[in-house]
């Protein structure tokens, strides 16, 4: 990836594979759902496994040679060895959205190089929205149209803030909110707070629970690419990468977190 052209041209290839990925899971959203969980007491469905193999077959045609992690697929996680360029995949984020049918939910895909993420696509196939961004390059696409996003300068109303919507801490967000002004807190699902914080139109996204690296990778691409930041808690950049791949208690935001 030497050329602006050659990342563009990759990013098209990403897109087209999380909007096909994403209508074999709408194709199965439709359906009466049959979920299983896993050892972690976590769902998963049928959806989550044919998108998964869908991405996996289709990731090494346009990079050949690269490791793929993928939530899905366990032999990729005990593979990998903190490689300098990986995929990082989670074919169905946001389970609990898709079993109770409220469209939150989406497609991750990013690169990984060296800590970093440096291209991600994320794909809400039931709301029919596309977030992406590589480099200075963030966008949305929906019904066909792009359009460019950045990340916003706070109201003076105060933020507004992202949480999660199955995951939510409500005690714990409150108290890393004291002291800010916050004009409204929004439940969202899945990774699609992140891409709100990129498009402008949220300000802040603190996450004090446990989340992995795949389930935000590809949403850090596009808010870095929108001007924004993923911190933890004391201020340093997120990395990827890391030893059992989860992530520490972070905050996304439009900018970082010393200056909200």
């Amino acid at each position: 990836m030497n050329t602006a052209f050659e990342v563009n041209d990759l990013l098209e290839g990403v897109i087209e594979i999380a909007r096909s990925a994403g209508d074999l899971i709408m194709q199965i959203y439709q359906d009466n759902l049959d979920i299983a969980h896993k050892d972690d007491g976590s769902p998963v469905t049928l959806a989550d496994k044919v998108a998964n193999a869908y991405i996996l077959q289709e990731l090494p045609k346009l990079l050949s040679d690269i490791l793929i992690v993928s939530e899905e697929s366990l032999d990729s996680q005990a593979d990998f060895q903190g490689s300098s360029c990986f995929w990082l995949v989670d074919p169905l984020d946001g389970t609990k959205e898709f079993i109770s049918k409220n469209g939150q939910f989406t497609v991750n895909i990013a690169l990984i190089e060296r800590g970093l993420p440096t291209l991600g696509v994320v794909y809400a196939p039931a709301l029919d929205c596309l977030y992406a961004g590589y480099g200075s390059t963030a966008f949305t696409e929906k019904s066909g149209i792009r359009t460019a996003i950045s990340c916003r300068a706070v109201p003076e109303a105060g933020l507004t803030v992202v949480g999660s919507r199955s995951h939510g801490d409500n005690h714990a967000l409150n108290a890393y909110l004291n002291g800010k002004v916050v004009n409204e807190i929004i439940p969202v699902g899945s990774s699609l707070k992140l891409c709100l914080v990129a498009a402008g139109q949220a300000d802040l996204y603190p996450r004090l629970g446990r989340t992995m690296e795949w389930d935000i990778a590809a949403g850090h691409a596009v808010l870095l690419a929108a001007g924004g930041a993923v911190c933890d808690l004391v201020g340093n950049s997120l990395k990827y990468g890391k030893p059992g791949l989860d992530n520490p208690h972070f905050v996304a935001s439009t900018k970082s977190e010393e200056s909200i």
